[in-house]
């Protein structure tokens, strides 16, 4: 511990497409929806997180709510740069003081991503006053979160199952050996229970509805071992343009995310068919993590392992796995050599 090591905060941040979480000294002291309100006339931040989560799809027309990430990207630089500062603040990592804190971040990013969107991710964290910025992929950081020894030569693959994207990976000796994203995650399934709800039931719901419908009566099989009880839904009636409620249940949303699950699934068996003989041989006795809000989803492990005939298993509080990996990354600044500069 150096002498001015009380200068330095180090920060690491899971900068999801659905929700943001930063941890310092070991705690999560963010875990906030990833979306920003601001003021159209005058360009100032109104409300982060919760409080502008609380307005989307509701604020006049002088109050723009943005999520900043599309697809695990970032879609709106300055929106995100807003939102990171504002967080850090909440955080005290930019506290006035005589000699204000260097930080020194790890920031996790989706393992498909380009050149461009990696230096908007990059200029974001500079922006928002970092002075030392490594990237992670997000697949390893969920399996350094999940316990899994990344730099041993025996393969792993770890499917991480998030907002905008889902990332597939087999990982061994400290590299990302084969993966796969694809856009197909948790925004895209509240898109799936929108469209179902509007095509069986004509009711029109919101994007924060059919979040809520996803996190109650979720499910990847229409047979699932303690299914919840039916969930009431409210939203406008197509046909008379009336507020009405319905129940639905799991076996209905298990029906609406189908096709979406089915895209996961190809993905990863296109994943293991480009896997070499000696990881697949690991991965048969190892099986198949899963990390991420997706993981969540009530027999999705079950589902998966009948499609591949291979173990699943759920990782522990899946969906804090990458921001702990992240911040087990921070803690190894030049230990692991896949962190990008």
């Amino acid at each position: 511990m150096g002498l001015f090591s009380f200068l330095t905060k180090e920060i690491a941040i899971d900068l999801g497409t659905a929700n943001t979480l930063i941890i310092h000294n070991d705690k999560v002291v963010i875990d906030e929806p990833s979306i920003v309100a601001i003021n159209r006339d005058t360009g100032k931040l109104i409300a982060v997180g919760t409080d502008a989560l609380m307005m989307y799809g509701k604020a006049p027309e002088n109050i723009k709510v943005i999520r900043p990430l599309k697809d695990g990207v970032i879609a709106d630089f300055q929106a995100a740069e807003l939102m990171l500062i504002e967080f850090l603040n909440m955080i005290n990592a930019r506290q006035k003081s005589l000699f204000p804190p260097t930080l020194k971040m790890v920031v996790c990013i989706p393992s498909g991503i380009t050149e461009v969107e990696e230096r908007a991710v990059r200029d974001s964290s500079e922006q928002a006053g970092a002075k030392e910025v490594r990237l992670i992929h997000e697949p390893m950081a969920a399996a350094i979160g999940i316990g899994l020894d990344v730099l041993a030569p025996s393969g792993n693959m770890v499917v991480d199952i998030g907002g905008g994207t889902s990332e597939i990976a087999v990982i061994a000796l400290g590299g990302i050996v084969s993966n796969k994203s694809v856009k197909t995650a948790g925004d895209e399934f509240n898109a799936d229970i929108e469209d179902y709800m509007r095509r069986e039931h004509n009711l029109s719901i919101g994007e924060r509805t059919a979040e809520q419908i996803k996190i109650n009566v979720g499910a990847a099989l229409v047979d699932i071992d303690n299914p919840p009880p039916p969930y009431e839904v409210r939203g406008r009636d197509l046909l008379s343009g009336i507020p009405r409620a319905i129940s639905v249940t799991h076996r209905e949303i298990a029906i609406a995310l189908d096709a979406s699950i089915t895209q996961i699934e190809v993905a990863i068996l296109n994943a293991l068919e480009h896997t070499l003989p000696e990881l697949s041989a690991d991965i048969y006795t190892a099986g198949i993590y899963l990390a991420g809000g997706g993981a969540l989803l009530r027999g999705l492990d079950k589902r998966i392992h009948l499609k591949t005939k291979l173990p699943v298993f759920v990782a522990e509080d899946p969906l804090k796995a990458v921001a702990r990996g992240t911040a087990i990354a921070l803690k190894n600044f030049d230990r692991f050599p896949f962190l990008k500069r």
